[in-house]
């Protein structure tokens, strides 16, 4: 990993959206980025652990437990959109600070609740802060690097996010056993507001104004509202892919710790750390997957077929969930579920897909767009796991299903997903529109 990150720091900046950004702290606001990212997944599946805790306190029934593992993205859902507009258009250093300290503060005050209702509110007021992370990362990692260099950083900063998990499968059952679930969740979210203090330093203050007059300058060219940019086949295709593999991946960050206990009678601590392990496989392969697409690229492979096919490889090992689930063996399923978080490779190519799709000047909105369907998945995935749990008495079919879903949105990207180009800037020319 030093070595890709190594090598990408020699990358030529010809393409960037900034140029009064260095170099070295493009990659330092990619490390904040990273950061930030790791504490949003931290705080946000916190619950899965503290799960059998909250249960046994609150006196919470199977079906009331997915209710409380959903309620989170209802209004991180709903806010994706609205999101992505503000990050299109206001100063995103700002934006980005105030979300993460809404969403520290909520997690912190979850320790309080004292009924299902306010831990619900409080679930809630979390998906609000956290709506920023991706569109958000997405739109600054754009305005940073040119096209063919982007699917490192997008896999980098979003390779916090399983990064958060594996801590969270040391760190969290640790302090849960030690300390309580109401203490946890008060040392984690309170504890977190210290990273304001580097990215107010570092975030560069007058970059995003200079970027409005160049989105600007590209809508007049355009033509159209930003509203407008959301009926486009590339979009649909995009928010219809990034479903289903999303639905996949919050069906392992939802259940697969209960399922380990529950199924596989691993203790707490034991479940913890082999959830975590396969989150850090998950998370690794992000920037391996975005740094080989963008190596081959570099070298002259066609973009589209690339990154596509760095998508079909990763979307493929996902099977490796249903062979997982009908071992008798432990040991053999958590070697299957290893590979089959090798769906990993995607993501930073999914990020990239989109950026190389939507119009330059309203790449949050789209990816606000992508991120509300993908965490549409997020609400239906841990409802749909507890009611075939409850009608069929096993997890089998609710794990089944994930790599099924997970093949349909291959199709989506393949056919309904077209070249990967910016919608009004000709191809010659996309990687060289932050020297206008």
């Amino acid at each position: 990993m030093n070595q890709i990150i190594g090598s990408a720091t020699n990358v030529r900046e010809t393409g960037s959206d900034a140029p009064g950004v260095s170099n070295k702290r493009r990659w330092v606001i990619v490390g904040l980025l990273f950061t930030a990212s790791l504490i949003n997944y931290l705080d946000r599946a916190t619950i899965s652990f503290a799960l059998p805790l909250i249960s046994r306190d609150l006196h919470l029934a199977p079906a009331t437990k997915g209710l409380l593992l959903s309620c989170f993205f209802w209004s991180y859902a709903l806010m994706q959109i609205p999101i992505g507009w503000c990050a299109d258009r206001f100063n995103l250093r700002w934006v980005y600070a105030g979300a993460f300290a809404l969403w520290s503060l909520a997690q912190g005050l979850t320790g309080l609740a004292g009924s299902l209702a306010v831990l619900v509110g409080f679930r809630i007021l979390l998906g609000v802060g956290e709506s920023i992370y991706l569109p958000g990362g997405t739109k600054i990692v754009s305005l940073l690097f040119a096209r063919k260099d982007r699917g490192l950083p997008s896999g980098l900063f979003d390779f916090g996010t399983r990064t958060g998990l594996v801590l969270e499968g040391v760190l969290v059952p640790w302090l849960l056993v030690r300390y309580g679930w109401r203490h946890t969740f008060l040392v984690l979210g309170f504890a977190a507001l210290a990273w304001l203090a580097p990215w107010l330093w570092v975030f560069p203050r007058r970059m995003p104004a200079r970027n409005r007059d160049f989105a600007t300058q590209q809508s007049e060219r355009s033509g159209g509202n930003r509203w407008s940019a959301l009926a486009n086949r590339n979009l649909l295709g995009i928010c219809l892919g990034f479903f289903c593999f999303d639905y996949y991946w919050y069906v392992l960050v939802t259940w697969l710790p209960d399922y380990l206990v529950t199924v596989r009678h691993l203790s707490i601590l034991r479940a913890g750390l082999t959830a975590s392990l396969a989150f850090f496989t998950f998370g690794i392969a992000e920037p391996i997957g975005g740094w080989i697409a963008d190596t081959l690229i570099r070298r002259g492979w066609n973009e589209t077929r690339t990154r596509k096919g760095i998508v079909t490889v990763a979307f493929v090992m996902g099977l490796s969930l249903i062979a997982a689930m009908h071992t008798a063996d432990t040991y053999i399923a958590i070697g299957l579920l290893i590979g089959a978080a090798l769906v990993g490779l995607a993501t930073g190519n999914l990020l990239t897909i989109l950026q190389s799709c939507a119009p330059l000047e309203r790449i949050g909105i789209w990816t606000g767009a992508e991120n509300f369907a993908g965490n549409l998945a997020g609400i239906i995935a841990p409802l749909a796991v507890g009611f075939l749990i409850r009608r069929s008495g096993s997890y089998i079919p609710g794990f089944e299903l994930a790599p099924i879903i997970l093949l349909v949105g291959l199709l989506a990207y393949w056919f309904i997903v077209g070249e990967l180009r910016p919608q009004n800037v000709p191809l010659d020319t996309a990687s060289v529109q932050g020297q206008n």
